[in-house]
């Protein structure tokens, strides 16, 4: 029988979101039962694992030592390279070396990184504004190669940094990802070119959304609470983000669009600074600066009008309430 593959984890700078949506998992036999099933043994996660304070850090210190043989090296939360690179924004607790010391160390001795969430991948929400922490992600800085590990980097068993982004990620992300890892099933040629998982990223949010016919009709919402499209007026990016995240639900149940908020692309790098409210949708002449992904402007401006000019009286009407005003109609009967 095959030896499970090791899994060492490290808790940088973030809000701990990755881990909670990873914890949702639906499976009936929860998360680790169902990685240790697919090959998949955690030796140290901040808040999964029995061993706490000093009997924790002496397995870090074992594993980027070479005393305590590892193979996957999974990251949650930003690099903090501040101030001046020095990186002591951020200090490994109990140890007096920043963060990122440790994560250098311990990439050199994994066979696979994993970036889980957004903040790893390209820095995310500890990036945005001014960025004075001097965040980044651990092979990206925002959707530039390079941060923290450096455009050239690759693991010991030859790949890049997987970059499961989100923020949160789905937990299915990060689980069909390391179950792929342990089989050997995850190459290069399986990663986009933000390093992402083609299993996920390969897909738009639009993709399975409950909104789709009054976004085919342009009929749109006007405030979160209405049932319309909300890529007009209210900033969804469903069709620009690269996710399944309306394929494949949430927690088994939903996701943004489906609790009725907008999609803000936190799959993708930059997502923390859209340059305007996330509510709101920027136009130029009344169009929406941000149009679907491989739709040439002149294109969707000539479908919607078509399509507005088409739309039902029943997803006009309905487009603007919190609940259907007309049902569909059934088919009329003539006489026998």
């Amino acid at each position: 029988m095959t030896s499970p593959l090791k899994l060492l984890w490290l808790q940088a700078s973030g809000c701990g979101g990755c881990t909670q949506s990873l914890l949702g998992d639906t499976a009936r036999q929860g998360v680790l039962s169902r990685l240790a099933g697919g090959g998949v043994e955690i030796v140290s996660h901040p808040a999964l694992s029995e061993a706490s304070g000093e009997e924790a850090l002496q397995q870090l210190r074992d594993a980027a030592e070479g005393r305590l043989p590892f193979d996957i090296l999974c990251v949650e939360g930003a690099m903090l390279r501040g101030p001046n690179g020095s990186g002591r924004f951020h200090m490994l607790s109990g140890s007096g070396e920043p963060m990122i010391d440790w994560v250098r160390r311990l990439a050199q001795r994994a066979q696979v990184v994993v970036a889980v969430g957004s903040c790893t991948a390209f820095g995310g929400i500890n990036a945005s504004g001014d960025n004075l922490t001097e965040a980044c992600g651990l092979q990206f800085d925002g959707a530039e190669p390079g941060g923290l590990l450096g455009a050239e980097y690759r693991a010991a068993g030859g790949l890049p940094v997987i970059n499961v982004s989100g923020c949160p990620i789905h937990a299915d992300w990060l689980v069909d990802t390391l179950m792929a890892v342990a089989a050997g099933a995850l190459g290069e040629a399986d990663l986009d070119e933000l390093q992402r998982p083609r299993f996920y990223s390969e897909q738009l949010v639009h993709h399975g959304c409950p909104k789709n016919e009054f976004y085919e009709f342009k009929a749109s919402a006007q405030k979160l609470s209405d049932l319309g499209c909300l890529m007009e007026n209210l900033g969804c990016k469903g069709t620009q983000a690269h996710a399944d995240c309306n394929v494949r639900p949430w927690h088994g149940v939903g996701s943004c669009i489906r609790g009725g908020f907008t999609c803000i692309a936190c799959t993708e790098p930059g997502f923390e600074d859209p340059g305007h409210p996330f509510m709101a949708t920027p136009k130029v002449a009344g169009i929406p600066t941000g149009l679907p992904l491989d739709m040439p402007k002149a294109w969707f401006v000539a479908l919607a009008a078509l399509s507005k000019s088409a739309t039902p009286k029943r997803v006009r009407e309905s487009a603007t309430r919190d609940h259907p005003v007309r049902l569909p109609s059934g088919k009329k009967r003539g006489r026998q």
